[in-house]
């Protein structure tokens, strides 16, 4: 039998070689048949009012789960704060959320409606509380409060428990000896410039922009809280979750403080219902842990999210997706 010439050989060599590399390249362009599944749907996330700390981190939190989870429409909803929140995803009428640890700890002892559902998938990064006032005021500290008009939280906010509680720490009836006035961050520092309240409660990150911008068109000053921290702990179970904390002289820059504020802080904890979906719920954790840079570039309090931490939600159970999610990248 002749012998098949060489040449022939070689092109059909180089055939059968084009034909696997053809094969091989398919495979690796194939959508992720080994991969995480596509998820597809909506869901709402509850935020707070349009000013707020809550509400500009969900809207960068959006634009990174549009990356992240490109299928699933995210729809934001803005709350009166912590309070709304909870009730909400309580409730099924919103699936994720974010809302002080303290506000969780009321909701659950007060046997609120759902709060047996309620399951935690990070803590975030942890809210000041801030008493601001004109720069002229007399106000030092809380106590001083008495006979002012001062602004202290919507109903349904975390800003509303935490004044409460102050200005009951402070020897002072929040509905009698002050005159509460129950409006947000998004209308005291208008307020608060003219003329028509005293004071403000304000419980955020550092720095909300709303505080900032005031600052930097009226003269402000903020008052030390310090002083009622030890009674605030000693007080009850939700207070527990208040430590003692300082906000740095240039947290506000233009702000008239000559130093550092003793106040205290309280964590924020990621909220969602124990029904929601392993799979969703493991995707939007990963999602708020890997963009906290991302996102911590405009809202600075993001920042200090750390996967070390995260995972302690007390008073929370931690839930299913989001354990999940923390044991994958476990050292």
């Amino acid at each position: 039998m002749p012998l098949v010439p060489p040449r022939i050989t070689r092109r059909r060599l180089l055939l059968g070689l084009l034909a696997v590399l053809v094969v091989l390249g398919g495979l690796l362009w194939w959508p992720k048949p080994f991969g995480e599944p596509e998820l597809t749907g909506e869901l709402t996330f509850s935020t707070g009012v349009r000013t707020g700390v809550y509400h500009r981190y969900g809207q960068l939190l959006e634009e990174a789960l549009a990356q992240d989870m490109p299928e699933v429409k995210v729809r934001l909803e803005t709350s009166e704060g912590s309070q709304q929140n909870l009730q909400r995803v309580a409730a099924g009428e919103a699936d994720f959320t974010v809302a002080t640890a303290d506000a969780v700890a009321k909701y659950r002892a007060d046997g609120k409606q759902g709060a047996d559902r309620l399951r935690g998938c990070a803590r975030l990064y942890d809210d000041y509380v801030q008493l601001v006032v004109p720069a002229g005021s007399p106000v030092q500290s809380a106590r001083d409060l008495r006979g002012k008009r001062v602004a202290v939280g919507q109903d349904g906010s975390g800003v509303r428990l935490i004044s409460d509680r102050l200005l009951t720490a402070a020897k002072l009836n929040p509905l009698k000896d002050i005159t509460p006035v129950a409006i947000g961050i998004d209308t005291m520092p208008a307020e608060l410039e003219a003329g028509r309240i005293d004071a403000f409660f304000w419980s955020g990150g550092l720095p909300t922009n709303a505080v900032r911008e005031l600052s930097e068109r009226f003269e402000i000053r903020l008052v030390q809280l310090g002083d009622l921290v030890e009674q605030l702990q000693g007080s009850g179970s939700p207070a527990r979750y208040y430590r003692a904390a300082v906000m740095p002289q240039d947290a506000y820059a233009r702000a008239r403080n000559t130093s550092a504020v003793a106040t205290l802080a309280v964590p924020n904890l990621l909220v969602t219902r124990e029904d929601t979906g392993a799979e969703l719920t493991e995707r939007f954790t990963r999602t708020v842990i890997l963009s906290r840079d991302r996102i911590g570039h405009q809202v600075h309090a993001a920042q200090l999210v750390d996967l070390r931490t995260a995972i302690y939600t007390d008073p929370l159970d931690l839930h299913e997706g989001a354990g999940r999610y923390y044991r994958s990248v476990k050292p």
